[in-house]
């Protein structure tokens, strides 16, 4: 396994094969590379092959979150997703905020993550 901090040459095609495997949809290539542009990626590789991400959107000096930590199912629960957000602790510029899907939470606190405030959402249909 490679891992990349700041991983600079990931583009949205190849995002986005991983992407659909976790989140199927209709994803826009340009937007997706535009979105890769403005945070931190941390990758991590079998070979050539993109087996999960981490994304840090931050502003340097208040404020961080991850905004979303995937990886391919068949890679799963070997460390990968520890090992990335390990990394995500270790390069952020600032402390992180995110929410977690329920079934998920055992895997951040298993990470020494600690339970904050509760999270809420505005919903926006995506255009």
């Amino acid at each position: 396994m490679d891992y990349i901090v700041d991983d600079k040459q990931l583009n949205a095609s190849v995002f986005l094969l991983l992407v659909n495997k976790i989140w199927p949809g209709n994803y826009d290539a340009e937007r997706t590379q535009n979105a890769l542009s403005k945070t931190l990626n941390i990758t991590a590789y079998d070979g050539k092959k993109l087996i999960g991400c981490l994304r840090i959107l931050s502003d340097g000096y208040y404020f961080g979150t991850i905004t979303e930590l995937l990886v391919l199912p068949e890679y799963q629960n070997k460390g990968i997703g520890s090992n990335l957000l390990q990394l995500a602790k270790a390069n952020t510029p600032t402390m992180l905020y995110f929410g977690s899907q329920p079934e998920v939470e055992r895997f951040y606190e298993k990470n020494g993550c600690k339970m904050g405030m509760q999270s809420y959402t505005i919903e926006k249909k995506r255009e």
